[in-house]
Protein backbone atom coordinates (compact mmCIF):
# COMPACT_ATOMS: atom_id res chain seq x y z
CA UNK A 1 0.00 0.00 0.00
CA UNK A 2 1.31 3.48 -1.00
CA UNK A 3 0.17 6.96 0.11
CA UNK A 4 0.49 10.10 -0.58
CA UNK A 5 1.27 13.33 1.35
CA UNK A 6 1.21 16.28 -0.23
CA UNK A 7 4.07 19.63 0.09
CA UNK A 8 2.43 22.22 2.35
CA UNK A 9 1.49 24.77 1.38
CA UNK A 10 1.91 24.77 -1.99
CA UNK A 11 2.16 21.60 -4.48
CA UNK A 12 2.08 20.70 -8.28
CA UNK A 13 0.71 22.10 -10.53
CA UNK A 14 -0.67 18.45 -11.05
CA UNK A 15 -2.99 17.50 -14.05
CA UNK A 16 -6.29 16.93 -12.74
CA UNK A 17 -8.73 14.48 -13.93
CA UNK A 18 -11.52 16.99 -13.59
CA UNK A 19 -10.17 20.68 -13.51
CA UNK A 20 -6.87 20.93 -16.02
CA UNK A 21 -3.58 21.71 -14.56
CA UNK A 22 -3.96 22.78 -10.99
CA UNK A 23 -1.92 24.57 -8.62
CA UNK A 24 -2.54 23.05 -4.90
CA UNK A 25 -2.85 24.74 -2.19
CA UNK A 26 -2.51 22.14 1.00
CA UNK A 27 -3.78 23.95 4.42
CA UNK A 28 -2.76 21.04 6.11
CA UNK A 29 0.85 20.24 7.63
CA UNK A 30 3.38 18.95 5.74
CA UNK A 31 4.20 15.67 7.48
CA UNK A 32 0.93 14.52 7.91
CA UNK A 33 -3.28 13.86 7.56
CA UNK A 34 -5.49 16.19 9.51
CA UNK A 35 -9.27 15.17 8.34
CA UNK A 36 -12.92 15.07 9.67
CA UNK A 37 -13.24 11.93 7.31
CA UNK A 38 -11.18 8.91 7.65
CA UNK A 39 -12.03 7.25 4.10
CA UNK A 40 -11.02 4.15 3.15
CA UNK A 41 -10.36 5.29 0.10
CA UNK A 42 -8.56 8.37 0.36
CA UNK A 43 -5.13 8.46 -1.46
CA UNK A 44 -3.23 9.84 1.83
CA UNK A 45 -4.17 6.35 3.38
CA UNK A 46 -6.15 6.19 6.83
CA UNK A 47 -5.76 9.15 9.73
CA UNK A 48 -4.14 6.98 12.44
CA UNK A 49 -1.38 6.12 10.07
CA UNK A 50 -0.03 9.76 9.01
CA UNK A 51 -0.53 12.09 12.45
CA UNK A 52 1.58 15.14 11.82
CA UNK A 53 3.68 16.47 14.28
CA UNK A 54 3.79 19.66 12.07
CA UNK A 55 1.98 22.55 12.65
CA UNK A 56 -0.80 23.93 9.55
CA UNK A 57 0.63 26.08 7.96
CA UNK A 58 0.30 30.08 8.88
CA UNK A 59 -1.94 32.19 6.94
CA UNK A 60 0.68 34.42 6.05
CA UNK A 61 3.28 31.63 5.24
CA UNK A 62 0.14 30.54 2.62
CA UNK A 63 -0.10 33.78 1.17
CA UNK A 64 3.97 34.26 0.79
CA UNK A 65 4.36 30.28 -0.86
CA UNK A 66 1.53 31.36 -3.17
CA UNK A 67 2.98 34.47 -4.69
CA UNK A 68 6.55 33.23 -4.76
CA UNK A 69 5.01 29.70 -7.13
CA UNK A 70 2.45 32.51 -8.73
CA UNK A 71 5.31 34.33 -9.87
CA UNK A 72 7.87 31.50 -10.80
CA UNK A 73 5.20 29.77 -12.94
CA UNK A 74 4.22 33.18 -14.71
CA UNK A 75 8.15 33.45 -15.65
CA UNK A 76 8.30 30.27 -16.90
CA UNK A 77 5.06 31.26 -19.23
CA UNK A 78 2.92 28.19 -17.15
CA UNK A 79 -0.09 29.47 -16.13
CA UNK A 80 -2.35 27.69 -13.74
CA UNK A 81 -6.22 26.65 -14.68
CA UNK A 82 -6.92 26.24 -11.54
CA UNK A 83 -5.68 26.98 -8.04
CA UNK A 84 -6.98 23.93 -5.64
CA UNK A 85 -7.44 23.80 -2.39
CA UNK A 86 -6.65 20.00 -1.45
CA UNK A 87 -3.91 17.80 0.16
CA UNK A 88 -3.38 15.80 3.29
CA UNK A 89 -7.43 16.55 4.38
CA UNK A 90 -10.39 18.90 5.20
CA UNK A 91 -9.29 22.69 4.01
CA UNK A 92 -12.44 24.05 5.71
CA UNK A 93 -11.13 23.11 9.11
CA UNK A 94 -8.27 25.23 9.02
CA UNK A 95 -8.64 28.10 11.90
CA UNK A 96 -8.42 30.90 9.15
CA UNK A 97 -9.46 29.21 5.79
CA UNK A 98 -11.80 32.16 5.19
CA UNK A 99 -8.98 35.15 5.41
CA UNK A 100 -6.97 32.32 3.12
CA UNK A 101 -9.75 32.34 0.60
CA UNK A 102 -9.55 36.15 0.67
CA UNK A 103 -5.69 36.08 0.09
CA UNK A 104 -6.05 33.41 -2.64
CA UNK A 105 -8.72 35.38 -4.67
CA UNK A 106 -6.51 38.68 -4.19
CA UNK A 107 -3.50 36.71 -5.30
CA UNK A 108 -5.23 35.37 -8.38
CA UNK A 109 -6.62 38.57 -9.38
CA UNK A 110 -2.93 39.77 -9.60
CA UNK A 111 -0.97 37.11 -10.97
CA UNK A 112 -3.22 35.25 -12.77
CA UNK A 113 -6.98 36.05 -13.01
CA UNK A 114 -7.97 33.33 -15.75
CA UNK A 115 -7.80 30.80 -13.27
CA UNK A 116 -10.68 29.93 -11.12
CA UNK A 117 -10.15 29.19 -7.27
CA UNK A 118 -11.74 25.97 -6.35
CA UNK A 119 -11.86 24.35 -2.84
CA UNK A 120 -12.33 20.28 -2.50
CA UNK A 121 -14.66 19.86 0.84
CA UNK A 122 -16.50 16.90 2.37
CA UNK A 123 -18.71 19.39 3.76
CA UNK A 124 -18.30 18.96 7.24
CA UNK A 125 -17.88 21.97 8.40
CA UNK A 126 -20.61 24.15 5.84
CA UNK A 127 -22.65 24.78 8.75
CA UNK A 128 -19.88 27.29 10.07
CA UNK A 129 -21.29 30.59 8.61
CA UNK A 130 -17.62 31.74 8.36
CA UNK A 131 -16.19 28.76 5.71
CA UNK A 132 -20.09 29.02 4.27
CA UNK A 133 -19.52 33.00 3.77
CA UNK A 134 -15.52 31.81 2.01
CA UNK A 135 -16.86 29.16 -0.27
CA UNK A 136 -19.48 31.27 -1.85
CA UNK A 137 -16.83 33.42 -2.66
CA UNK A 138 -14.74 30.83 -4.68
CA UNK A 139 -15.46 29.67 -7.97
CA UNK A 140 -15.61 25.78 -7.67
CA UNK A 141 -17.07 25.29 -4.41
CA UNK A 142 -16.69 21.24 -4.65
CA UNK A 143 -18.38 19.88 -1.98
CA UNK A 144 -18.96 15.90 -1.01
CA UNK A 145 -21.79 13.86 -1.02
CA UNK A 146 -21.05 10.64 -1.65
CA UNK A 147 -24.79 8.99 -0.80
CA UNK A 148 -27.53 9.57 1.91
CA UNK A 149 -26.56 6.33 3.15
CA UNK A 150 -25.39 7.13 6.88
CA UNK A 151 -24.48 3.52 7.72
CA UNK A 152 -22.79 3.46 3.99
CA UNK A 153 -21.13 7.09 4.96
CA UNK A 154 -20.07 5.13 8.26
CA UNK A 155 -18.48 2.21 6.72
CA UNK A 156 -16.61 4.27 3.80
CA UNK A 157 -15.98 8.07 4.31
CA UNK A 158 -16.01 7.49 8.66
CA UNK A 159 -17.08 10.89 9.93
CA UNK A 160 -14.63 11.67 12.79
CA UNK A 161 -17.76 13.29 14.50
CA UNK A 162 -20.39 11.25 15.75
CA UNK A 163 -22.74 13.99 14.78
CA UNK A 164 -22.27 13.42 11.12
CA UNK A 165 -26.13 12.97 9.14
CA UNK A 166 -25.90 12.69 5.46
CA UNK A 167 -29.30 14.71 5.38
CA UNK A 168 -28.25 17.41 7.57
CA UNK A 169 -25.64 17.93 5.07
CA UNK A 170 -28.40 18.04 2.10
CA UNK A 171 -29.66 20.55 3.97
CA UNK A 172 -26.63 22.44 4.22
CA UNK A 173 -25.73 22.40 0.97
CA UNK A 174 -29.30 23.28 -0.15
CA UNK A 175 -28.24 27.37 1.64
CA UNK A 176 -25.48 27.75 -1.38
CA UNK A 177 -28.57 28.20 -3.63
CA UNK A 178 -27.01 26.46 -6.91
CA UNK A 179 -23.52 28.06 -5.93
CA UNK A 180 -22.06 24.20 -5.59
CA UNK A 181 -20.60 21.40 -7.23
CA UNK A 182 -21.55 18.39 -5.73
CA UNK A 183 -18.42 15.42 -6.37
CA UNK A 184 -19.73 11.61 -5.41
CA UNK A 185 -17.62 8.82 -4.97
CA UNK A 186 -18.72 5.13 -6.50
CA UNK A 187 -16.73 2.45 -5.81
CA UNK A 188 -17.63 -1.27 -4.41
CA UNK A 189 -16.05 -3.30 -1.24
CA UNK A 190 -16.80 -6.70 0.10
CA UNK A 191 -20.15 -5.07 2.21
CA UNK A 192 -21.46 -2.41 -0.44
CA UNK A 193 -21.52 -1.30 -3.80
CA UNK A 194 -23.22 2.41 -4.19
CA UNK A 195 -23.79 1.95 -8.28
CA UNK A 196 -26.57 0.02 -7.03
CA UNK A 197 -30.25 1.28 -6.87
CA UNK A 198 -30.84 0.94 -3.42
CA UNK A 199 -27.56 4.05 -3.09
CA UNK A 200 -28.44 5.73 -6.60
CA UNK A 201 -31.93 6.57 -6.82
CA UNK A 202 -32.14 8.23 -2.91
CA UNK A 203 -28.67 10.18 -4.22
CA UNK A 204 -30.40 11.67 -7.75
CA UNK A 205 -33.17 12.52 -5.48
CA UNK A 206 -30.88 14.82 -2.81
CA UNK A 207 -29.48 16.12 -5.91
CA UNK A 208 -32.32 17.48 -7.85
CA UNK A 209 -33.22 18.68 -4.29
CA UNK A 210 -29.93 20.74 -3.56
CA UNK A 211 -29.60 21.66 -7.32
CA UNK A 212 -25.89 22.26 -7.87
CA UNK A 213 -24.55 24.52 -10.98
CA UNK A 214 -23.29 20.75 -12.16
CA UNK A 215 -21.98 17.19 -10.25
CA UNK A 216 -18.99 15.44 -10.68
CA UNK A 217 -18.76 11.62 -10.56
CA UNK A 218 -15.16 9.76 -10.34
CA UNK A 219 -14.25 6.32 -9.32
CA UNK A 220 -10.79 5.15 -7.75
CA UNK A 221 -7.93 6.38 -9.91
CA UNK A 222 -4.85 5.85 -7.20
CA UNK A 223 -3.99 2.84 -4.39
CA UNK A 224 -5.87 3.29 -1.69
CA UNK A 225 -5.31 1.82 1.93
CA UNK A 226 -8.52 -0.13 1.98
CA UNK A 227 -6.68 -2.90 -0.99
CA UNK A 228 -10.18 -4.78 -1.16
CA UNK A 229 -11.97 -1.85 -2.99
CA UNK A 230 -12.91 -1.68 -6.80
CA UNK A 231 -13.27 0.86 -9.26
CA UNK A 232 -17.29 1.42 -10.85
CA UNK A 233 -16.99 0.39 -14.67
CA UNK A 234 -17.02 2.95 -17.01
CA UNK A 235 -20.89 1.68 -18.00
CA UNK A 236 -22.10 2.04 -14.24
CA UNK A 237 -20.86 5.96 -14.29
CA UNK A 238 -21.65 6.41 -17.76
CA UNK A 239 -25.52 5.96 -16.72
CA UNK A 240 -25.26 7.19 -13.70
CA UNK A 241 -24.08 10.60 -15.23
CA UNK A 242 -26.98 10.16 -18.06
CA UNK A 243 -29.34 9.51 -15.34
CA UNK A 244 -28.12 13.28 -13.63
CA UNK A 245 -28.13 14.83 -16.92
CA UNK A 246 -31.78 13.60 -17.76
CA UNK A 247 -32.59 15.65 -14.42
CA UNK A 248 -31.85 18.42 -15.98
CA UNK A 249 -28.21 18.81 -14.18
CA UNK A 250 -25.26 18.59 -15.91
CA UNK A 251 -22.39 16.06 -14.55
CA UNK A 252 -19.09 14.45 -15.94
CA UNK A 253 -17.77 11.11 -15.22
CA UNK A 254 -14.11 10.69 -14.47
CA UNK A 255 -12.82 7.04 -14.99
Amino acid sequence: MSTIIYPSPIFGPVHSRRLGISLGINLMPADGKLCTFDCIYCECGFNHDHRPSLPRPTREEVSQALEAKLISMSAEGVRPDVLTFAGNGEPTAHPHFAEIIDDTIGLRDRYCPQAKVSVLSNATLVHHDNVFQALLRVDNNIQKLDTIDDDFIRMVDRPVSSHYRATDIVGHLKRFNGHVIIQTMFLKGTDFNNTTEHYVAPWIEAVKEIAPQSVMIYTIDRETPDATLRKATREELDTIRDRVVAAGIPCTASY
